[in-house]
């Protein structure tokens, strides 16, 4: 059986990059994005986190790649990204020419206090070691270090329900599991209030709608469907919400 989480970020992963280097290379960005934060809000996320030319950045569950490109080409960052499923990885190198890590993020295979910064975009919630995976940011950034989430947590109105691979947590659990790793909040904002461009909107449905096209009758797609529908649903129900935080180490 297909696990939601190797359906969208092996096998549809794989299926994403085919497509985007046929569309070209303006499509690049988009399809690399999918999911994992909008040019405002990666704009927003590489401005808090203050990183320059030459730093050292980490893009833990890094997914096909495209912030942490996104990034490199605004900032002149050096990125490396960690990610565990190998179409993600193999579509990163193909897409942006990234180097890749294949490994968990509550297992990172990389040395202490190395990076200048990090960021972890919506890979929080899916793990119900969030503790572990915020110990491991920690650890690989230096004492000057920042790091930046897209974190989904769940409201007072959320009702249990929530896609395979999930676990929701509170803003108060997540604020004790900060302080826990020895961290403080420096920024934060909610992700509604970055939404996509209309060019970066089309960019993205045209890529959905040709994903349909060929895979639509295939279970990894369906299954990766039906997990974008709920996680959409809980959002516009307000059952969960989005928020990007930019944090520092306390000592």
């Amino acid at each position: 059986m297909t696990e939601p989480m190797e359906a969208e970020f092996d096998t549809v992963a794989s299926w994403t990059a085919d497509i985007a280097v046929e569309l070209g290379a303006e499509y690049y960005l988009a399809a690399g994005c999918r999911g994992s934060g909008s040019p405002a809000a990666l704009a927003w996320l590489g401005d808090a986190l203050a990183v320059s030319a030459g730093d050292r950045v980490l893009d833990v569950g890094a997914g096909l790649g495209g912030p942490a490109a996104y990034l490199a080409h605004h900032s002149g960052v050096r990125p490396l990204l960690v990610e565990p499923e190998e179409g993600a990885c193999r579509a990163a190198v193909r897409l942006f020419d990234l180097p890749v890590v294949r490994a968990d993020a509550t297992a990172l295979p990389l040395p202490s206090s190395s990076f200048d910064a990090a960021w972890c975009l919506g890979v929080l919630c899916t793990t119900d070691e969030q503790p572990k995976l915020l110990a491991q940011l920690r650890r690989v950034l230096r004492p000057s270090g920042r790091l930046g989430l897209l974190v989904f947590t769940a409201t007072e109105s959320f009702a249990g329900e929530q896609p395979e691979g999930n676990t929701f947590i509170s803003s108060a659990q997540l604020n004790a599991m900060i302080a826990e790793a020895d961290l403080a909040v420096r920024a934060s904002a909610p992700n509604v209030r970055f939404g996509p461009d209309a060019e970066w909107q089309r960019q993205v449905e045209t890529i959905d709608a040709e994903l349909d096209r060929r895979h639509g009758g295939q279970i990894p797609w369906q299954i990766a469907q039906r997990q974008s529908a709920l996680f959409g649903q809980l959002l516009a129900s307000e059952q969960i919400e989005g928020t990007l935080l930019v944090l520092q180490p306390l000592t």
